[in-house]
C-alpha cells in the first residue's frame, strides 16, 4: 500500500510538472493561398488558455478559441468558452494528446507542432485575468465575473490577448493581442492583431499599471484614445 502510495504521489507530481511546463507562449506557422504568413499562438495560464491565428503580413484576425485545460500524463483536455470558427463548440470538452520535448509542444494526435516562445517570463502580469470594475470619476464600479458576459485577458511572459465573449449564447464580441512588456510601473502593448479593425495592427499603447491587493489596476488611453481606468482580477 504504501508504494502504491508513493508511485501516485509521484505520478501527481510529474502531471504537475508537465503542466507547468506548457505554462508561457507557443507559436506555429502556415502559408494561406494569397502567401501571406499565417501565425498562430497559443498562450497557457494556468488553468486557462487561448489560440490564435492571424496574418503577420496584414495583421488580419483569422481565428480565436479558448477555455479551460487540464493535462492529465500526456492527455489534455479543454472545455471551450469561446471560439470564433465553430461557436457550437462552446461549452464542449475536447481531448487530445501532447508532447512537451526540448523542440516544443506537439499535439500528436493532429501532427501539430508550437515551437516556445516564452515560459512565463519577464513580464509581471503573467496569467489569466478577468475584468471585474472600472473606475469613472473616481468611483469604482464593481463588475460579477461569475456571469457569463467575460472579458478575459491572458498574458504569458511576453504576450498578451484579451477576448470579450458570453459562455451562455456563444457570442464572440472581439479580441486583440500582440507582445508586452511591464518596465518601471508602464504596462505597454504592442498590438499584432484586432478583430474589430486591422489597422490597429502595429500600435503601441503604454498604461500604467499597479497592483492592489492582488488586483491589477490599469489606466491610460485606450485605443480610440480614450481615458480608461480598468480593474482586472486574477481568475480562479
Amino acid at each position: 500500500m504504501k508504494n502504491i502510495s508513493i508511485l501516485l504521489i509521484c505520478i501527481s507530481i510529474s502531471c504537475a510538472m508537465k503542466a507547468q511546463g506548457i505554462i508561457g507562449a507557443w507559436e506555429t506557422f502556415e502559408t494561406s493561398e494569397e502567401e501571406d504568413r499565417l501565425r498562430s499562438v497559443a498562450i497557457f495560464a494556468d488553468g486557462y488558455h487561448a489560440v490564435t491565428t492571424y496574418n503577420t503580413t496584414t495583421g488580419e484576425f483569422s481565428k480565436t478559441y479558448g477555455g479551460s485545460w487540464k493535462l492529465e500524463g500526456d492527455l489534455m483536455t479543454e472545455k471551450i468558452e469561446f471560439d470564433t470558427a465553430t461557436p457550437e463548440r462552446v461549452g464542449d470538452e475536447v481531448s487530445y494528446k501532447v508532447a512537451l520535448t526540448d523542440a516544443g509542444l506537439e499535439i500528436t494526435d493532429k501532427d501539430i507542432k508550437f515551437s516556445r516562445i516564452d515560459a512565463g517570463e519577464p513580464g509581471a502580469l503573467q496569467g489569466a485575468w478577468l475584468m471585474s470594475g472600472r473606475v469613472r470619476d473616481g468611483k469604482t464600479q464593481q463588475r460579477d465575473t461569475s456571469r457569463p458576459r467575460k472579458t478575459m485577458k491572458i498574458l504569458s511572459g511576453t504576450r498578451f490577448q484579451w477576448i470579450a465573449y458570453n459562455t451562455e449564447t456563444k457570442e464572440f464580441m472581439g479580441s486583440g493581442g500582440g507582445t508586452y512588456t511591464t518596465v518601471e510601473g508602464a504596462y505597454t502593448e504592442n498590438i499584432e492583431f484586432f478583430s474589430r479593425d486591422d489597422s490597429k495592427a502595429g500600435l503601441s499603447l503604454e498604461f500604467t499599471y499597479e497592483l492592489v491587493d492582488g488586483n491589477w489596476h490599469h489606466s491610460g488611453l485606450s485605443s480610440k484614445g480614450d481615458p480608461i481606468h480598468e480593474i482586472w482580477s486574477i481568475r480562479e
